[in-house]
């Protein structure tokens, strides 16, 4: 392989980086190979390492390096509630916020027919498995408020609403610190429909 090939294919490596066209992808390649070879080396090093040691944690399907992650086995979460979110990106946010002291499920995607992806590519059978293991009592639904979220959340609550779980959802509403003059008109009327 020819080093033009081998530039040509860490650019296109680079670009399956969510939000990396051409021009990022060809300025990150040319700022490690020129200024930066021990941190290319060091990025190659990690990422090959994660690839081989990180996998889904068996009850949440979170990332992690052990069989059940560390969430699932604080014993000091609130193992009665179960939050379900799309991906361990979303999970990280919810954690960062310390807000919330229960447990996990991470979809890994949402529901999108028009993509192919169906209630089976995501778990539900597991989730709802786990939903209905006698310990949760509350299931919150924090799918992004995206057409595919939503329905995501439809079909989660709608499978489950009869198995005397209480069902809740993120509430919408107008962000902290905003001015609603600058505030887009769907956020404005979720805000007053979930008001409290």
């Amino acid at each position: 392989m020819s080093d033009t090939n081998a530039l040509e294919v860490l650019i296109q490596s680079l670009k399956r980086l969510p939000g990396v066209g051409v021009k990022s992808a060809q300025r990150m390649a040319f700022h490690l190979l020129q200024h930066d070879r021990p941190g290319a080396q060091a990025l190659a090093m990690a990422l090959s390492h994660a690839v081989q040691e990180v996998q889904h944690c068996e009850r949440c399907h979170t990332f992690t390096e052990a069989v059940v992650c560390a969430t699932c086995l604080d014993e000091r979460r609130d193992a009665t509630q179960l939050c379900v979110v799309e991906t361990p990106a979303d999970q990280s946010a919810l954690e960062r916020t310390g807000a919330y002291k229960g447990l996990y499920f991470v979809l890994m995607g949402k529901l999108s027919p028009l993509d192919g992806v169906g209630p089976h590519d995501i778990g539900l059978k597991k989730l709802f498995e786990r939903a209905l293991d006698g310990t949760v009592q509350e299931l919150i639904l924090a799918t992004n408020f995206t057409a595919e979220g939503e329905a995501t959340a439809h079909v989660i609550s709608e499978g489950l609403k009869a198995r005397g779980l209480q069902l809740t959802r993120l509430a919408r509403g107008v962000p902290v610190g905003s001015e609603l003059e600058y505030v887009d008109l769907g956020t404005i009327a979720h805000a007053l429909v979930d008001r409290r």
